[in-house]
């Protein structure tokens, strides 16, 4: 057949192994992409291809995405649901908007968004430490309400009085006698956002938009007990296996498994 058209063998069986090679790399980036919730775009793709001692440009994984319509949770347009009342507290920010090199628990930030549960409006509220960005404690409620934030604190598998100091924007939900009883009675310090300001809270907006796009935005969830679940695996998910770019591409969990053999060594 190469002699008829008038090829040199080589060049048929370097096009066959090109072929071979494209279709390996083709069904790895398929399978990145739709066991990571379907969030990765060419970046994080092409970190995870070099673990496997894959190479690939980002323009390359990006035709590939094209080809077969991966398209990243993170292109679409995502709808605003803006705030509404305010915490008036005179409660000092005690971040300052300086939100790298912390010690793990130094300070976690929270904040609460909705989902959509059978057509209505729920509610979940995670507690980030800024410390590796790991959720530490996390919760699903159907009101907005500071009991919400309560159930999520509660579910910190670290001793409370560990965390030094406890970020929120003004949010009137965690304006609650319940909320600052606990706060009290493990030494957590408070601090709040100033009033329309949302740079002073940038690493919880930062990540409340990661859940929103990769969690809930345009999905359904036909019960409570289905967000509950999902929200149980999709935190397992993030801090077990996401990686983050703010983290040098290193999951929660194993960022903060290197600091601490560092600070042992």
């Amino acid at each position: 057949m190469c002699k008829v058209l008038k090829i040199a063998r080589s060049t048929y069986y370097y096009e066959k192994k090109t072929i071979k090679i494209d279709s390996i790399l083709e069904n790895r980036i398929i399978e990145i992409f739709k066991s990571n919730r379907k969030a990765y775009g060419t970046r994080k793709i092409k970190k995870e291809l070099s673990k496997v001692n894959m190479i690939a440009s980002r323009k390359k994984i990006g035709k590939i995405m094209k080809k077969y319509n991966l398209i990243s949770s993170y292109t679409i347009k995502q709808y605003k649901v803006t705030k509404s009342k305010v915490n008036e507290d005179k409660i000092e920010n005690l971040v300052k908007r300086e939100f790298d090199d912390k010690k793990c628990l130094e300070v976690v930030v929270s904040d609460l968004t909705y989902v959509n549960v059978n057509g209505k409006w729920n509610y979940i509220c995670l507690i980030l430490d800024f410390f590796n960005r790991e959720i530490v404690g996390y919760a699903a409620g159907k009101n907005k309400t500071a009991k919400l934030v309560y159930k999520a604190l509660t579910r910190v598998k670290e001793p409370l009085h560990n965390i030094e100091i406890f970020h929120t924007d003004r949010g009137s939900e965690f304006k609650n006698k319940l909320l600052d009883e606990v706060l009290l009675n493990f030494n957590i310090k408070r601090s709040l956002s100033k009033k329309g300001c949302p740079y002073d809270n940038a690493v919880a907006e930062a990540t409340y938009k990661i859940i929103k796009t990769e969690f809930a935005f345009n999905r359904i969830f036909k019960s409570f007990e289905e967000l509950e679940l999902e929200l149980f695996y999709y935190v397992n998910w993030y801090n077990n296996k996401r990686i983050h770019g703010s983290l040098d591409y290193l999951t929660p969990i194993e960022y903060k498994t290197i600091m601490s053999d560092k600070k042992l060594s």
